[in-house]
């Protein structure tokens, strides 16, 4: 998943924009079909190869269904890869994760992988500003019979989060927390979410290399969304370098994830 609804709405690229190649023998090539397109890797050929033999051949009919429902939709460059979904229906499964939190969650693609990969007892605290959004994905996430994992909050996260904060019992209760919403914010959810992931739980903030801008120039060209929120990804990737209170790994997975592992 990309941004927020916010966000969307500053860029007016198209979600599946085609990019002119040249091979050398003079004939284009476009770029490949994945909707989002996030991968930071220089060639399109090598992100369709992994793609199409290792993340679409396994791909739930559910999870497809949902991508391509999504591809519909005309803010579809929010949603997650499929390359990232599989990442984290994997991560679920080897953390053992049991009560989960999404900050962020559109049509809900990752949300499904999330909810796949919990064991049938397994929840997940679900946050965005637009319910409709989700509702798109809503009829792939029952009939893939997870529907009931989900506990989905319509409106900004933060005061639920202080709402959980100021619950002691909540505290260090849950395993995992996945964040794919306003940059902005990222730092202030950072603080709360350390108080409610479990010492040795993982919190995945989604968005950190933030389409290659963080390497970029000021003064490059760059569109006005990425513009806007690229000095909060800049920010939080320093401030998470230097939090003691995690151990990070950062991925070049989709438009860059971040894990933090809580040990403090």
């Amino acid at each position: 998943m990309a941004t927020t609804a916010t966000e969307a709405t500053k860029t007016t690229a198209p979600a599946q924009e085609q990019q002119a190649n040249g091979n050398g023998n003079g004939e284009q090539k476009t770029r490949h079909s994945e909707v989002g397109h996030k991968s930071l890797l220089k060639s399109d050929d090598l992100y369709q190869y992994i793609l199409d033999t290792s993340v679409y051949p396994r791909e739930p009919e559910s999870m497809k269904e949902l991508r391509e429902i999504t591809a519909k939709h005309p803010w579809n460059l929010m949603t997650t890869s499929a390359d990232e979904g599989q990442f984290l229906n994997m991560l679920i499964k080897l953390i053992g994760a049991k009560k989960t939190m999404e900050i962020g969650v559109y049509t809900g693609y990752s949300l499904l992988a999330t909810a796949l990969a919990l064991p049938e007892d397994g929840t997940i605290l679900a946050m965005d500003i637009n319910r409709e959004n989700y509702e798109l994905g809503l009829p792939c996430i029952n009939k893939a019979g997870v529907g009931h994992k989900i506990d989905f909050r319509e409106g900004p996260a933060l005061p639920v989060l202080d709402d959980l904060v100021a619950d002691k019992e909540q505290h260090g209760s849950f395993d995992f927390a996945f964040v794919d919403a306003d940059k902005d914010n990222y730092l202030s959810y950072h603080e709360r979410l350390l108080k409610l992931v479990r010492p040795g739980g993982l919190i995945g903030y989604d968005n950190t290399l933030w389409n290659g801008s963080v390497v970029l120039p000021d003064d490059a060209p760059m569109r006005k969304y990425i513009r806007f929120y690229r000095d909060f990804v800049l920010a939080l990737n320093s401030a998470l370098a230097a939090d003691d209170r995690v151990e990070i790994c950062q991925l070049p997975v989709g438009d860059g994830v971040t894990l933090c592992r809580r040990v403090k």
